[in-house]
């Protein structure tokens, strides 16, 4: 059995199917003005202006409202505002395993949440979760985005000395952190994308949630789990 006594968890794209909340926002205001949507564009503008945009610190609202705007303006979509976004994002809902695997955790370990969000959107999002967290850290708690490290040093402060690894979809946004900062690292690999540099290499890659407890439970007889 694992010795560890935290897990904590990015939340959007690792607990939360936030690419299918964004795309059906997107969606639905395509469609109310006509414009062809396709799904695997939008989601490429996502991700590369919301890095853009969290290069300076702003409220997370404040993001979302400027990345729907760029990719409106991008993609042609016709919006009399842009909040429609972040308005979005308490109905985005957890994956499948989300739940079942966090409540099967909560029996056995701290969990604990590292956020790139804003306090309030993040409780709207808790409502969908089924387990209470020990630690939550926002990057409204902290004034920065991840991959910036003050989300680690803050639950590290917070942790102490306990054993603790860290789980999470983004590489980029986790893994290479985690690596920086020596914390042991679980790639939630939804996406499954190929180990980038294999001088960071998380200790479990794995395709969701479930396989994750099994593995940190020790009772996945599943070979080679480590990417």
């Amino acid at each position: 059995m694992s010795n560890y006594q935290w897990i904590t968890f990015d939340c959007y794209g690792t607990l939360i199917d936030w690419e299918s909340g964004i795309a059906a926002a997107f969606e639905k205001m395509a469609m109310a003005g006509g414009t062809p949507f396709d799904r695997a564009y939008i989601l490429k503008l996502y991700r590369k202006y919301e890095a853009e945009e969290e290069l300076v610190y702003r409220k997370y609202r404040d993001v979302l409202t400027r990345v729907a705007r760029r990719i409106c303006m991008e993609s042609g979509f016709q919006s009399s505002g842009y909040d429609f976004l972040a308005d979005s994002l308490a109905r985005w809902r957890p994956f499948p395993d989300t739940n079942a695997a966090l409540q099967r955790l909560a029996r056995r370990f701290k969990l604990g949440i590292l956020s790139n969000v804003d306090v309030d959107l993040l409780n709207m999002t808790r409502r969908h979760l089924t387990v209470n967290f020990d630690l939550v850290i926002t990057a409204e708690n902290v004034a920065s985005y991840k991959p910036d490290l003050k989300h680690f040093q803050e639950a590290k402060r917070k942790i102490g000395n306990a054993e603790w690894i860290h789980a999470a979809q983004s590489y980029f946004h986790d893994i290479v952190p985690c690596k920086r900062m020596g914390i042991d690292s679980a790639w939630i690999n939804r996406l499954g994308e190929p180990l980038k540099n294999p001088d960071v290499k998380p200790l479990y890659n794995g395709p969701d949630l479930t396989h994750f407890a099994n593995w940190i439970e020790d009772v996945d007889s599943s070979p080679n789990l480590f990417g």
